[in-house]
């Protein structure tokens, strides 16, 4: 019996797209349409959302990579997009409709705070957002009309951990969709779909890109629910590129190896700046202090590429050991080659109200580390010396 490929034989295997030539590295589709022999032809590509008809309803290379990513998460489908918040908002849209209600993690991407606080209400669809550290609080907050039930983990960007098969469990019990977003632990951390969730939406520019040159989403689960993204899709206009997507073709193949540095480097930050005396306090699911380290030791393969800490000081002190240092570029996003950082309180949640911020544990002075694949003696350099 042949063995079952492992995580990175299929990054750098997965999917089929034959080239005449047997090129190596899979050709760029860059093309808007593709023309049909006849007419019965075209009306058929039409119907199938997933042949060569129109780039904005599937494209060759756009679904090579949509089946590698699908092979990562263990899904059957996977619908690429042109950003991860597309992503979001496709499986989100897909399933909920007026009068519905969703229940939500509070330390949530803050666009997608601002989609299930303030776009879906408009819709006439209500969010409860939930402390997501205890599933109980998922389970207080069901209604008889909960569609959706929705977890982000490791949240961004305390670091969070929420029990992902004991929320699945109630959302399967309730008769909603569970959605986690797994963009922070990458399914080389962690596989939501093992663990009962039904869909798995990423930002695939983070870890899956990897070198922050392309913006895309992908949305990954069962078979069943592919007509309806790709509606969305079609309608909405979210659709991913061919060379975006062809990128992260490239970027996808070395995402374990990637991932697997980043884990290491991040977790000896974060116990460095656990003994430093100018931060009061980290958050990394991989230490053993954290509140949520038991149950990401059940869940994790490895604990993630992302830590946050808070500096004495406050918002200043916050700001200026940013600026202060030289090999983490302040910026936002993560996942990729080069490590980020970001004062939360000043860039990635800004258009979070502060007492909204607060009570989801984002302090003033909350600094956000992504870690990239820098020699890790480097990065703790840089960071004592801002400290200083």
């Amino acid at each position: 019996m042949a063995r079952k490929p492992g995580f990175n034989t299929l990054a750098a295997h997965a999917g089929e797209l034959a080239d005449p030539h047997g090129a190596v590295s899979p050709p760029i589709y860059q093309t808007s349409t593709f023309a049909f022999p006849t007419v019965e032809e075209g009306a058929r590509r039409a119907a199938s959302y997933s042949e060569a008809f129109y780039t904005r309803w599937a494209n060759p290379t756009v679904r090579l990579a949509e089946q590698r990513v699908a092979a990562l998460e263990g899904a059957e489908a996977c619908v690429l997009t042109a950003s991860g918040m597309a992503a979001v908002s496709v499986a989100v849209l897909s399933v909920v409709r007026a009068g519905d209600h969703v229940v939500c993690a509070e330390c949530v991407y803050s666009g997608t705070f601002e989609l299930f606080g303030r776009v879906l209400p408009r819709l006439g669809i209500q969010t409860t957002f939930v402390d997501p550290t205890d599933p109980e609080n998922y389970a207080r907050a069901l209604r008889p009309n909960t569609r959706l039930v929705y977890v982000e983990t490791p949240a961004n960007p305390v670091l969070a951990i929420t029990d992902i098969r004991a929320v699945a469990e109630l959302s399967r019990a309730a008769g909603a969709v569970c959605v986690a977003d797994n963009t922070f632990a990458t399914p080389y951390n962690t596989q939501p779909l093992a663990l009962g969730v039904d869909v798995v939406v990423h930002s695939a520019t983070k870890y899956l890109g990897g070198h922050h040159h392309l913006v895309l989403g992908a949305v990954a689960g069962p078979a069943s629910f592919l007509p309806g993204w790709r509606e969305q899709l079609r309608v909405f206009g979210g659709c991913a590129d061919p060379f975006s997507a062809w990128l992260l073709l490239t970027g996808i193949q070395t995402v374990g190896l990637r991932v697997e540095r980043q884990n290491a480097t991040a977790r000896a930050l974060a116990e460095f700046l656990r003994r430093h005396p100018r931060v009061e306090r980290v958050y990394y699911p991989g230490l053993a202090d954290h509140p949520g380290h038991d149950v990401a030791r059940r869940q994790m393969r490895g604990f993630g590429g992302v830590l946050s800490f808070e500096v004495a000081g406050g918002l200043e002190a916050g700001r200026r050991v940013v600026e202060r240092l030289r090999w983490m570029k302040l910026a936002v996003s993560l996942g990729g080659v080069h490590s980020l950082v970001t004062h939360a309180a000043s860039t990635t949640h800004v258009h979070v109200p502060r007492e909204e911020r607060l009570r989801a544990g984002i302090s003033d002075g909350l600094i956000r580390v992504a870690v990239g694949i820098e020699d890790p003696e480097d990065l703790l350099e840089d960071l004592d010396q801002a400290l200083a």
